[in-house]
């Protein structure tokens, strides 16, 4: 752990940041809310949106690209040469939770349901009985997309009565497809009820809705916790903290023509399930943005490559801080605290794609910005989970470090950090930003 003082001595972010990732999370219930979020506060500071259809010049200033549930960002500093290096922060928008299947309304024994399927790795359990809404876009018949959000209770995961099932405590057992499907009302079942009433809920015609993407989210309220409030409680940190604070750091750094790298924050979609996706990354997106920011700065493929080679990522995630009911899980040497700053992900199987080069550039970014930071790596005897940081590294021939801000109930609807290692990771993203 570095030697730092446990709060940053210089940068721009203090607990202010912290509640602003509130407003942030509670503002982001799916990916596409999540950039759009992400869109407005870069668009508040200058940045300015560029279509992947159209011609690109090569003026400095701001601008990013949204495909999706994805937005890549970028700030070409006035006169930065073609081969200018980037310095990126990558993160990704999705987080594990329900999904609406393609003929949603279900039900039996007089409930009406409404059919989903499970996205990524969810804790289950963390889902029952608990008040949901719903949120996600809705694609006309025109190609346009519209964002919906039902933030209010709809719908409800009832868990069995312990009456009905006494061995409930001793090992709760749930059937992905049987116990899953959430209620939301009472009485018969029409086909089209549910996107008749999600469409009334964004203002378009149902008839004119021809393809949905659409999810559970809890409804509660990110919140302060402990005597002290030295804790927030809250949904999707895993992964919108990093966003929030990747977006936060590059907002921040508007106008900065004296900057040496191009700063980037690259924000993907599908990452719990494995970033193949088209917005995920391991699609060709971010490679795409860097090479015709080259390009449309006058560069060649020679200018393309030195930029690429001179690139250094921070794949910025959420890991796990040591649990105190199971500190057993955890390497005995490595026990990442909350509010102890953020963590370095150490993985030699490269699950992670730290190596010591970047242990240092992370350490020197911790240290410009008065930052305290930790290491994290997994039990020899535990498997250890994987980022987009290894993808980057291998797709892009781009120098990567996985780093994060330690949580715990990773995966859960609602999860746990330190209400210090936001702002602190912001602050160290800055620096490494400014290089």
């Amino acid at each position: 752990m570095s030697s730092a003082a446990s709060r940053p001595t210089a940068g721009p972010f203090d607990r202010g940041h912290t509640d602003d990732l509130m407003a942030f999370l509670t503002a982001s219930p799916s990916p596409y809310h999540a950039v759009a979020s992400a869109a407005d506060r870069l668009e508040k500071v200058g940045f300015r949106r560029v279509e992947e259809t159209a011609a690109w010049d090569g003026t400095s200033g701001g601008k990013y690209v949204i495909r999706g549930g994805a937005i890549i960002a970028w700030y070409v500093p006035e006169g930065a040469a073609a081969h200018t290096p980037y310095r990126i922060v990558g993160a990704h928008t999705d987080s594990p939770n329900l999904r609406v299947k393609p003929q949603p309304d279900m039900g039996a024994q007089g409930w009406r349901q409404v059919a989903v399927e499970i996205y990524g790795g969810t804790l289950l359990n963390t889902w029952l009985d608990r008040d949901l809404g719903l949120a996600g876009r809705l694609t006309l018949r025109d190609g346009s997309h519209h964002l919906v959000n039902v933030d209010r209770p709809l719908l409800r995961v009832p868990q069995l009565a312990i009456h009905l099932d006494r061995q409930v405590n001793d090992g709760l057992k749930l059937d992905r497809q049987r116990h899953m499907q959430p209620i939301w009302g009472i009485g018969q079942v029409h086909e089209g009820d549910l996107i008749e009433f999600v469409a009334a809920e964004a203002g378009v015609d149902a008839e004119d809705v021809t393809g949905w993407d659409l999810m559970v989210h809890a409804v509660d309220a990110p919140a302060y916790l402990g005597r002290d409030r030295e804790l927030i409680a809250g949904p999707r940190m895993d992964n919108l903290l990093s966003v929030h604070a990747a977006t936060a750091a590059l907002a921040s750094l508007a106008g900065r023509d004296d900057l040496p790298y191009i700063p980037v924050l690259a924000a993907f979609d599908h990452e719990e399930n494995g970033s193949e996706a088209d917005t995920g990354a391991q699609g060709p997106l971010l490679g795409n943005v860097l090479e015709r920011s080259v390009y449309a700065r006058g560069g060649s493929y020679e200018d393309r490559a030195r930029a690429f080679a001179g690139t250094v990522c921070l794949s910025s995630d959420t890991g796990h801080a040591v649990h105190p009911n199971y500190a057993e899980r955890h390497d005995p040497t490595h026990h990442p605290r909350v509010n102890g700053g953020p963590i370095l992900k150490v993985n030699v199987n490269q699950r992670y794609a730290t190596d010591g080069s970047g242990r240092a550039v992370f350490a020197a970014a911790c240290e410009k910005a008065g930052v305290p930071w930790q290491s994290f790596v997994s039990s020899n005897d535990m498997p250890c989970g994987t980022t987009i940081g290894p993808i980057t590294a291998a797709r892009h021939g781009i120098s990567t470090v996985d780093i994060g801000v330690a949580i715990l109930s990773m995966h859960s609807a609602r999860e746990l950090c330190g209400a210090d290692d936001p702002y602190l990771l912001a602050n160290a993203l800055v620096a490494f930003l400014e290089g």
